[in-house]
């Protein structure tokens, strides 16, 4: 995610994010951490203040927690399983490296047409059979919140077509309805995928 003037947002409202999200627990971060092998390799893309990151580490995952504004990931706890980079979703240029890429509400920031290019290098990073977990909002069409932050929404269907145009067979799926840093109650979507063995 380059978007200028979301990554301005997200460094104005990095500790009211952080509070936001503070103390909350997620079944989608446990259905990840049980999805993947013992002490893996897992990517935490679009880590935000790193929530996620910490409770995956503190599972004994082994988390490269990863975000482009340098204001959220500063609030990023620290935790020996835990290593955090400054990158957006262009710098993900890793081979058969992580047993797991956990992508919660962040490529929902990415144009659409740069989303095939973004999931294939989620692929490419992931060894064989690894997971994905992919959340985001659902809808249709591009636009930007009350915030001004930018978003791509993606139908239920336009999700499935685009992961196994990636390799991705899907295991499960969550469609919910959730309250964000804008307030406002948004359809979401919750994915966990695997690399087909011949994607």
């Amino acid at each position: 995610m380059s978007d200028q003037k979301t990554l301005s947002v997200y460094a104005d409202k990095a500790r009211d994010y952080d509070a936001t999200f503070a103390g909350h627990d997620s079944p989608y971060v446990h259905d990840f951490i049980a999805a993947v092998p013992k002490e893996a390799h897992v990517l935490d893309l679009g880590c935000g203040t790193g929530q996620w990151s910490l409770a995956m580490a503190k599972a004994g995952l082994l988390v490269h927690a990863r975000d482009a504004s340098r204001e959220m990931l500063a609030l990023v706890a620290e935790h020996a399983n835990l290593t955090k980079t400054q990158a957006t979703f262009d710098d993900l240029s890793e081979d058969n490296t992580f047993d797991g890429v956990f992508a919660s509400f962040s490529l929902l920031h990415a144009p659409r047409d740069d989303m095939p290019r973004h999931l294939s290098s989620i692929a490419r990073a992931l060894k064989p059979c690894g997971h994905l977990y992919l959340g985001m909002k659902t809808g249709s069409g591009e636009g930007r919140d009350d915030l001004g932050r930018y978003y791509a929404y993606y139908t239920r269907g336009e999700l499935d077509e685009r992961l196994a145009e990636a390799g991705f067979e899907i295991l499960s799926v969550v469609e919910a309805e959730e309250r964000g840093l804008a307030g406002t109650l948004d359809p979401t979507i919750h994915i966990l995928a695997r690399l087909s063995e011949d994607g």
